[in-house]
């Protein structure tokens, strides 16, 4: 192929004696030049990360990005190589839109020819690439989507998650909230994170004696939570004990706020929802005292790799790591833990050496378990405190709920 192109680059008049010399001459560099550049093109080590960029979820997204750089640059000291190839990370931005998201992917294994695949950010988008990935016979680490169906019953032994789960959001906050005694109603977005997340809820505070009185799903659209505020109040107030509201949300909305300006204290009714980004929490300045259980807050975990995030995040950028911050750095040190096991990227080889595969991440260890390649982790619970100093709301630790103490169910039907 290269003596044909060059051969079409010469005049059809160059010929015999010197210049018959000087014309192998000129070939043999070409194809040498070619050839040695597409050996180093083709010996990068390659990772697509599908994100939604723009779109609703972007402020998660562009998280996912910086701690996923900075991942990789602690795992590898900087040097950002493994085995002696150089990582890249190439992005695709899926704007949150499933369809969009199946060609990003799509684009990444075949033309890129990508050897490991992280994303993506929206729940939706990341249950309709999963099938991409199977039928490419290529790793995706599904991070930060959470809902239970991509590590259950649509999952494939192709795809592993650093991400926390609903399940594990879902069971921390029952631990976090559930006695018995407690009655508890829900709010949740009206699609598969809110539904997945109420539902492993239930089971999870069923197990801690709590009682749940009541469920309310809402459109990720929804801005004004009067109507669904005021059925949940009707559900909840005439109960004995402690009552709570716990929301499940991401995104635009915030429902905590417009609950709160509705007075849910002239019935005794507390509010609780699990951790979130730092703009987010601002809002949870208005909430002093509540409690729930967070998957990370940069002042919680201490260990050297959280050390050295805060540190770097704080010089960098002036301002804390943020929640996703910290699933892309685990998404990043899975990768290179995972290539080292390995000693390969071949898709087999990949998945041997990952079944069972404890990193290092800011929270501390995370194991992938070989049921259904969730990645086994601690949560937190804490509680609410206000600080003048600082924009958002503080999350204090009350106790660290690690992987022993949650039982996370296996969803797939392997």
């Amino acid at each position: 192929m290269f003596v044909t192109l060059c051969n079409s680059l010469l005049p059809r008049n160059f010929e015999s004696g010197g210049t018959i010399v000087r014309r192998s001459l000129i070939i043999t560099t070409t194809i040498l030049a070619l050839a040695a550049g597409t050996s180093a093109r083709a010996d990068d080590l390659k990772v697509a990360l599908i994100y939604g960029k723009t779109g609703p979820l972007e402020a998660y997204a562009k998280q996912t990005e910086t701690g996923l750089q900075m991942g990789f640059e602690y795992a590898t000291k900087g040097t950002m190589t493994l085995d002696g190839r150089k990582i890249v990370v190439i992005t695709k931005d899926d704007q949150g839109k499933p369809d969009l998201s199946k060609a990003a992917l799509a684009e990444a294994y075949q033309d890129d020819k990508a050897d490991i695949a992280i994303g993506t950010t929206s729940s939706a988008a990341a249950l309709a690439i999963l099938p991409v990935a199977e039928e490419n016979k290529k790793i995706l680490i599904v991070e930060p989507a959470v809902a239970d169906q991509i590590t259950g019953e649509k999952w494939n032994r192709y795809i592993f998650r650093t991400a926390r789960n609903s399940s594990q959001d879902a069971i921390s906050n029952a631990v976090a909230i559930g006695k018995q005694g407690v009655t508890v109603a829900t709010l949740a977005q009206d699609y598969a994170f809110g539904r997945d997340g109420v539902a492993t809820f239930k089971e999870a505070l069923a197990k801690t004696g709590a009682t749940l009185a009541a469920e309310e799903y809402a459109p990720t659209s929804t801005t004004d939570f009067t109507a669904v505020g005021q059925r949940l109040f009707d559900a909840l107030k005439d109960k004995p004990g402690r009552k709570v509201i716990w929301v499940i949300w991401a995104g635009a909305g915030n429902p905590l706020a417009k609950l709160q300006d509705m007075d849910p204290k002239r019935y005794g009714i507390e509010l609780s929802t699990g951790g979130n980004i730092l703009p987010a929490l601002a809002a949870y300045k208005g909430l002093p005292g509540m409690e729930g259980a967070t998957y990370y807050f940069y002042e919680i975990p201490k260990n050297p790799v959280n050390d050295w995030l805060v540190a770097e995040h704080q010089k960098r950028f002036n301002a804390p790591p943020d929640f996703f911050t910290a699933g892309g750095f685990a998404a990043a040190m899975s990768v290179v833990a995972a290539v080292t096991k390995a000693k390969s990227t071949d898709t087999e080889k990949l998945i041997t050496a990952m079944e069972g595969l404890e990193f290092d991440t800011p929270k501390g260890k995370m194991v992938f378990r070989k049921d259904d390649h969730q990645a086994l982790q601690s949560m937190y619970h804490f509680k609410v405190k206000v600080d003048p100093n600082v924009a958002w709301a503080v999350l204090e630790p009350v106790r660290e709920l690690k992987i022993e103490d949650m039982d996370v169910p296996v969803r797939n039907k392997r």
